[in-house]
C-alpha cells in the first residue's frame, strides 16, 4: 500500500500546486520558466503515475475488503464512466455546449470516473485510489470555480456540430475501453 499511496502523494500532488499554492507556482515558472517547470512538473507526474499503477497492482494481490458492491453498482458504474468519458474529449473540443454548462468537463470527468470506481469496488486499495481521486477532483473543481469568478471568465455557448463531436469520440472510446482494454490493461471486465 506504501508504494500506492508514495504515487498518489506525488501524483496528486503535482496537479494540487495550483489548487493550494498557485502564488507559489507562478513565482516558480517566472524564475525556471515555463518549458523547465513543466518538464519537472511531467517527471514528478509520469513517477507518480507509475507507482500508482505498480502500488495499486501489488495491493490486488492481497485485497482487503470493506465491503461486498451490490450487484446494481456495477451496472451504474458503467453509466457514470459512459458521461465521463463523453465529458473527457469537451475539454479539448472548442465550442461545445458541455464544456459551457460545466465549465471544467475534465476535472468533472474524473470526479464521476472516481466515484463509479468507489461504488464498483469494496477493497481498501480502491478505497484509497478512487477516494484520492475523487477529492483531488472536487477540490479542483472548486479551485477553478473560484478563479473563473475572480477572473471573470465565462465560457462561450457550443453548437450541436461540436456537441456531436464530443458525444461520439467519448462513446466510441467508452466502448473501446470498456469492452476490451479494460480487461486486457486492468485485468476486470467492467460488462462482464
Amino acid at each position: 500500500m506504501f508504494v500506492l499511496i508514495l504515487g498518489l502523494l506525488l501524483f496528486l500532488g503535482a496537479h494540487s500546486v495550483r489548487i493550494f499554492a498557485d502564488d507559489w507556482r507562478k513565482v516558480r515558472i517566472a524564475q525556471m520558466g515555463e518549458k523547465p517547470w513543466k518538464g519537472a512538473y511531467s517527471v514528478v507526474s509520469i513517477i507518480g503515475f507509475a507507482l500508482i499503477i505498480w502500488g495499486y497492482g501489488l495491493a490486488r494481490r492481497e485485497p482487503v475488503m470493506i465491503w461486498s458492491p451490490p450487484a446494481w453498482a456495477s451496472h451504474l458504474a458503467g453509466i457514470l464512466t459512459l458521461v465521463a468519458f463523453i465529458l473527457l474529449p469537451a475539454a479539448y473540443v472548442p465550442g461545445n455546449h458541455f464544456k459551457a454548462l460545466v465549465k471544467h468537463p475534465m476535472t468533472i470527468s474524473v470526479a464521476l470516473w472516481a466515484f463509479a470506481h468507489l461504488l464498483a469496488n469494496g477493497t481498501l486499495n480502491a478505497v484509497i485510489l478512487f477516494g484520492a481521486f475523487l477529492v483531488w477532483a472536487l477540490a479542483d473543481v472548486a479551485a477553478a470555480r473560484r478563479r473563473d469568478r475572480v477572473e471573470g471568465i465565462v465560457y462561450p455557448g457550443g453548437t450541436l456540430s461540436r456537441d456531436v463531436i464530443v458525444v461520439v469520440v467519448g462513446v466510441v472510446a467508452w466502448v473501446v475501453f470498456a469492452f476490451f482494454l479494460h480487461e486486457w490493461l486492468i485485468g476486470v471486465k467492467p460488462m462482464a
